[in-house]
């Protein structure tokens, strides 16, 4: 293995470190050190991450960055939704929530256009906050522990961080139906849905890291990503066979869930599924069954409004969208039944998506700031 230039304390929640290629360039290595908590992200850690890959940015010798999660357990379970419902509760939710979503959606955008080459290890669990780092790296790679999601229907959000953007590129009714269920999908449906690019087996990480330190790296980005895709697609010959693909072959019936009119016909389709024998379905209708009614409404209009928007377009939608998560209580709601109290018993404030009322989605909807004053008008 390697030797690692360590940048920052070993300790830090964000671990920053070089490698020294053959040819004097060097490969840039940022860790989310936080395994306890599976690596979830907060204001501290997307602070770090965003300053360090500016520097990188500016560093001539950095040819590419490796973004990835200490421990096997995961890459990164989401943001820190445990500091948000302390700030809700403590009725300090809107400022704290502006500011937490900002910075979260600030790093995200700076991932998708990232000028050099980023190559994210999506071993174990990538989900919601995860996933937002993950889906704006421009080398995605999976292992066969990979499992990732947008749960957020469990704990009354939404997809958020570029969801409305990134869930509308997959194939027809996919993105709808991960929206609504929450579904954890595996290396597979990762490739299929275009949330990642490579699989690799997981023990294979050494030989990565050699083969890039290997690699004849250029000063120009364009040529190292090129260059990027040549290493990965070798190891994707080599690796294993992945996992099926649970979404490949539901993919009629969810072409068939986007031509429903309503959402309330779309979400009793996806309830009627057989699925005595797919154990992974079952999981995901118990999910969008007992999850929040307004989440599912909210990911209904975040993908309609979603369609015709730029990246940087849906991060600003969502980030009013999040603010009034925060507002409304349903957030805050399960957040405490999942994570808090750990009852499992959220009281949601609606039965079924179509008891959701108009008044309620419409804060959601609405913009709170004009395009001078949006907080992220200059991202």
């Amino acid at each position: 293995m390697a030797k690692l230039q360590l940048l920052n304390q070993a300790d830090a929640p964000v671990v920053f470190e070089l490698a020294h290629c053959d040819n004097g360039m060097q490969v840039a290595f940022a860790t989310l050190n936080v395994p306890k908590a599976l690596n979830a992200l907060n204001l501290d850690m997307i602070h770090l991450l965003s300053t360090q890959l500016d520097a990188w940015a500016n560093d001539e010798q950095v040819a590419m960055v490796v973004l990835k999660g200490e421990g096997e357990k995961a890459f990164c379970a989401g943001g820190d939704v445990v500091s948000l419902y302390k700030a809700m509760a403590a009725n300090d939710g809107n400022d704290h929530l502006q500011t937490f979503f900002a910075q979260e959606y600030r790093l995200d955008y700076k991932i998708h256009t990232y000028s050099k080459p980023i190559l994210l290890w999506g071993n174990g669990i990538v989900m919601g906050g995860g996933l937002g780092l993950m889906a704006g790296a421009s080398h995605k790679v999976v292992t066969e522990s990979a499992r990732i999601a947008m749960p957020e229907i469990t704990i009354g959000l939404y997809p958020d961080v570029g969801g409305s953007y990134f869930l509308n590129k997959m194939p027809e009714g996919v993105g709808l139906f991960l929206g609504l269920t929450g579904a954890s999908i595996n290396a597979s449906d990762a490739r299929y849905t275009g949330l990642a690019d490579h699989f690799m087996d997981a023990d294979k990480y050494g030989e990565l890291l050699a083969a890039l330190l290997g690699i004849n790296w250029d000063e120009a980005s364009s040529l190292n990503h090129e260059k990027l895709t040549e290493a990965l697609t070798e190891f994707d010959k080599n690796s294993a066979q992945p996992p099926k693909s649970e979404l490949k072959a539901l993919q009629p019936q969810l072409t068939e869930l986007n031509t429903l009119t309503g959402l309330q016909a779309q979400v009793d389709y996806i309830l009627a599924l057989p699925s005595d024998d797919n154990k992974w379905l079952a999981r995901a209708q118990k999910s969008l069954k007992h999850g929040s009614a307004l989440s599912a409404v909210l990911v209904s209009e975040q993908l309609k409004a979603g369609k015709n928007k730029s990246l940087k377009e849906c991060f600003m939608f969502e980030l009013g969208m999040s603010v009034q998560a925060g507002l409304s209580g349903e957030f805050q709601e399960g957040v405490r039944a999942l994570l808090i109290d750990k009852d499992g018993a959220p009281q949601w404030q609606f039965s079924s998506v179509s008891d959701v009322t108009a008044s309620t989605i419409t804060p959601f909807l609405t913009p709170k700031w004009d395009d001078a004053t949006h907080p992220l008008t200059d991202m």
